[in-house]
């Protein structure tokens, strides 16, 4: 008979704001431990793994903004697990010669015959043809986007190395096992890290602009927009060499500072959003040329899909990175990336999904699910979820959960319950290869499911998952691979789905 854990239930936050902070389910062994933490944490202790939803990958489906018949094409599904996508990059008509001592994409030349009348005084002369070499030099747009082509091009020959190890060198780290969806394709990260450029709007004064919060369930999004503000990584002062654009507002300082909570009125917070995208498509020209497609947000509060609406081309066609990445409230994995909730040893009861796993094992007399509404004081949480073999992480009142990257830095195979879910990274992560995922009407089945998992398969997942915490690791200074710069990835992928073009040049 193994310890196992327990259950406990807090009382509902009365802040304003809904509480955020999810609760963590563990396994341990063949027994079943449940236990919610007051006002910490609800976590599940478990044993075996469940079947995996086919994940969704962001370039299954691609999107194409142009503003001329001369655009780049894409058709196809995803350029990570190995389908053919077509590309084809149509230049200026009638270009066929490169400056010799300009080499593309600085500048093409155009030939055009023209033919002078060379007759004076009524005098009858011949026709002359004249050979004109006219040199055309591109804008910083449009090498960008035969940069990008390029880009595309190696993504789909990559593509096709079907190895589960990348054949592109790197000092630091090759990719490699079935944690990718294409190892060899994922790795085109290095011309990511030549390439991305990201243009951070000044415009905005804090608290509400250019700040985060840092040390609570929203820190994921105040730690990144921090990053980016340092200037370190990717970003650029000109913005004519950008591929994307950031929107530097926080939802979390939004919906602190401007959300009434007697009449439950968000308007002001939607108006904040709409003046602010009308001062920065008055003054620049980047979000009318793409409307927007271009161009991101972040935001790690439960808001955030709503606070997008407010205007319709930053929820249609911006990228949003949101950890709330429900595609039944709008989330669209071809355009939107996943971003990962990261907040340690926090967490209370709420959301429907843990009062489904409390009031389903709760009362049950099972002797291999024993459930307890409180973790004794002398047993360690994260001790608890070193020794499980599986970390239960139910969705709260939206669908990400911190418990996910907790389960993963204590090498716990996460057990994603939930609905509509796209996990982070799922563009090129196979989630199915050290997760398990659980739909909410399958929760009294739990035990079944988790206890048909064999040792063998246990092991093989728990490697992987060691394998993957670098992905999700945060670091003080961003490292290569780390969290910080896996959702500049996901950025990236999805400007590649776009092709922009100045109509101001058609």
């Amino acid at each position: 008979m193994t310890c196992l854990n327990k259950v406990a239930m807090a009382p509902p936050s009365s802040d304003h704001k809904r509480p955020h902070t999810p609760s963590s389910f563990c396994f341990s062994s063949l027994n079943l431990v449940w236990f919610l933490l007051v006002p910490s944490t609800v976590f599940f202790l478990v044993s075996t793994l469940a079947p995996h939803r086919p994940s969704i990958s962001p370039l299954s489906s691609l999107l194409q903004v142009s503003f001329s018949n001369n655009s780049l094409q894409l058709q196809g599904s995803s350029i990570f697990n190995g389908s053919s996508i077509d590309s084809s990059f149509q230049l200026e008509a009638e270009t066929d010669y490169f400056v010799s001592n300009m080499p593309f994409p600085d500048a093409i030349i155009e030939k055009h015959t023209i033919q002078l009348d060379m007759s004076k005084n009524n005098e009858s002369k011949p026709v002359v043809d004249v050979t004109l070499k006219i040199v055309k030099k591109n804008s910083k747009l449009e090498r960008n986007e035969a940069n990008l082509a390029r880009v595309r091009s190696s993504i789909k020959q990559a593509a096709l190395v079907r190895n589960l190890t990348s054949t592109h060198q790197d000092p630091d780290y090759v990719p490699h096992g079935p944690i990718y969806r294409n190892a060899n394709a994922f790795h085109i990260y290095l011309e990511m890290e030549k390439v991305f450029k990201i243009y951070v709007y000044k415009e905005g004064e804090p608290p509400i602009f250019h700040n985060g919060p840092c040390r609570s369930i929203y820190s994921s999004e105040g730690r990144f927009i921090h990053e980016l503000e340092k200037g370190n990584f990717y970003t650029t002062k000109d913005p004519d060499e950008a591929l994307v654009y950031f929107l530097p507002f926080s939802v979390v300082m939004l919906v602190h500072y401007l959300y009434e909570p007697e009449t439950s009125n968000t308007d002001a917070i939607g108006r904040t959003v709409v003046d602010y995208i009308d001062v920065i498509s008055g003054k620049y020209p980047y979000w009318n040329r793409s409307l927007g497609a271009d161009h991101f947000m972040l935001s790690c509060h439960d808001w955030g899909p709503r606070t997008s609406s407010y205007v319709p081309h930053l929820f249609h066609k911006s990228i949003r990175v949101l950890c709330n990445a429900n595609t039944s409230e709008g989330f669209n994995p071809s355009k939107d990336a996943s971003f990962p909730e990261i907040n340690l040893l926090t967490g209370r009861l709420h959301g429907y999904i843990r009062y489904l796993l409390l009031n389903e094992w709760k009362d049950k007399r099972d002797p291999d699910v024993q459930v307890f509404d409180q973790l004794p004081k002398e047993v360690s949480y994260m001790s608890k979820l070193k020794n499980s073999r599986f970390c239960l992480c139910p969705s709260g009142y939206e669908v990400a959960s911190p418990r996910i990257v907790e389960a993963i830095y204590a090498e716990c195979v996460p057990v994603l319950i939930s609905d509509s879910y796209v996990p982070p990274f799922s563009d090129v992560l196979n989630w199915k290869s050290f997760s398990i995922q659980v739909a909410v009407k399958d929760i009294p089945n739990i035990k079944e499911i988790l206890m048909g998992v064999s040792q063998r398969q246990y092991l093989r997942m728990q490697r992987r998952v060691k394998q993957v915490q670098r992905h999700f690791v945060v670091n003080a200074t961003p490292k290569r691979y780390d969290v910080f710069h896996m959702i500049n990835h996901s950025i990236w992928l999805r400007r590649l789905n776009i092709h922009i073009r100045d109509f101001h040049q058609s």
